[in-house]
């Protein structure tokens, strides 16, 4: 499916002189087309770059040696598997913004590795990353203190491999999780499927998805446990996709997100609209309408475009590349426009609209603000329910 083209009045800089990160030639037709609010002058003199300047991340890892011990407030998300399917990828890609083509050198897991995730009230949880050789029957293994505050388990299959043995690990897992915990929310990574077919995509889905309901009905929990299924690959949008899936349902405060945002595309006759984590470029909410996966996927290709453009042309080399000031229009040739406004310090509200619509630009920036101060308002009674918490999140008056 091609692309539409996109076309804007002004135009920083040409392709040829892009730094930073290997870009993808519709990352490259974007970035040398984008009209933003920088600051900065254009003419200014640039400097290699990364996608996101230095800093600009989670914080760093915890490895923790040996059986996980600490007890946390945040909910976590295991990342479980057979070894080699791909799950410290994930992570790091997805979290660490590390390209996939870097992931080939990664070392195997040998030990539990733990990730705090601090960005934003909505988005505060912690990632497990398993080895895979871990033995869940070991006597030595404490099921109770590792499921016991899990929010969701996220079971990784190799969809190139023989999937055989992971089906089995697969059952043991679920089953074991279940009986200590109940309420943890089951996904399943059918991954590597960037060297499948479509035809053999889909059919490697059914086979497993077949399987594994198969097993949990015989063990006399069917309609119990009920695992999502995902196709996923680092190599495309899907792994973002489906992460933004799992981090929802982790969110409390996700109906009042998405009926903000369903009040938001009424009132101002949007097509489509996401709220961003642009670190990640998880979306943790959007509104009621299907998510297309090219939508999704041009909205994720502008958030790169506004954090690599702001790095080139700001002003200030050791700011932040993301505040705000953040703001992009880009319109394309099929008569949509894709616009991006800073919500908060991590969060963006990226939308689509016909430029017909856009046309009352005065009212879908009055409507904009006013979503915007009723997300500030769901940050302020989170923080009153739950006590005192250091959200990077949020703005001081300082900011």
């Amino acid at each position: 499916m091609s692309l539409p083209t996109a076309h804007a009045q002004n135009v920083y800089g040409s392709s040829d002189h892009w730094m930073g990160s290997k870009l993808s030639a519709r990352e490259q037709e974007l970035r040398s087309i984008v009209t933003m609010s920088l600051n900065g002058d254009p003419s200014g003199s640039y400097h290699e770059v990364d996608s996101f300047p230095e800093g600009y991340n989670y914080g760093d890892e915890d490895e923790v040696i040996g059986a996980v011990g600490g007890v946390e407030n945040k909910p976590r998300i295991l990342l479980m598997g057979l070894r080699r399917s791909g799950k410290s990828s994930i992570q790091k890609v997805v979290f660490h913004k590390l390209s996939p083509n870097e992931t080939l050198f990664l070392e195997s897991t040998s030990k539990v590795v733990k990730d705090d995730i601090n960005n934003s009230s909505f988005v505060q949880f912690q990632v497990w990353d398993f080895p895979g050789q871990i033995d869940f029957f070991d006597p030595t293994f404490d099921s109770e203190q590792i499921f016991g505050s899990c929010g969701s388990l996220i079971f990784v299959i190799d969809a190139q491999d023989d999937y055989r043995q992971a089906l089995i690990r697969l059952h043991q897992t679920l089953t074991k999780a279940f009986q200590v915990n109940q309420n943890i929310k089951f996904e399943v990574f059918i991954h590597k499927v960037d060297g499948l077919s479509d035809d053999r995509k889909w059919e490697a889905q059914r086979d497993i998805q077949t399987k594994a309901t198969c097993d949990l009905a015989d063990a006399g929990l069917d309609g119990l446990l009920r695992p999502s299924f995902y196709l996923t690959s680092i190599y495309d949008h899907s792994i973002f996709e489906a992460f933004s899936r799992v981090v929802q349902k982790l969110i409390p405060q996700l109906p009042t997100l998405e009926n903000l945002l369903n009040i938001l595309v009424s009132n101002c006759g949007l097509e489509k609209a996401f709220l961003f984590d642009v670190v990640s470029k998880i979306y943790i909410a959007t509104d009621s309408s299907p998510v297309d996966m090219l939508s999704y996927e041009l909205c994720c290709d502008m958030i790169d475009v506004v954090i690599d453009v702001s790095c080139i042309y700001g002003d200030d080399v050791e700011a932040c590349a993301y505040d705000q000031q953040s703001a992009s229009i880009i319109k394309l040739s099929n008569g949509v426009i894709l616009y991006l406004r800073e919500v908060n310090r991590f969060l963006a509200l990226v939308c689509l609209i016909r430029e017909e619509v856009f046309e009352r630009q005065g009212l879908i920036e009055y409507n904009f603000h006013c979503f915007r101060e009723s997300i500030q308002q769901v940050f302020e009674v989170r923080r009153k329910t739950q006590g005192p918490l250091t959200s990077l999140g949020s703005y001081s008056d300082d900011n």
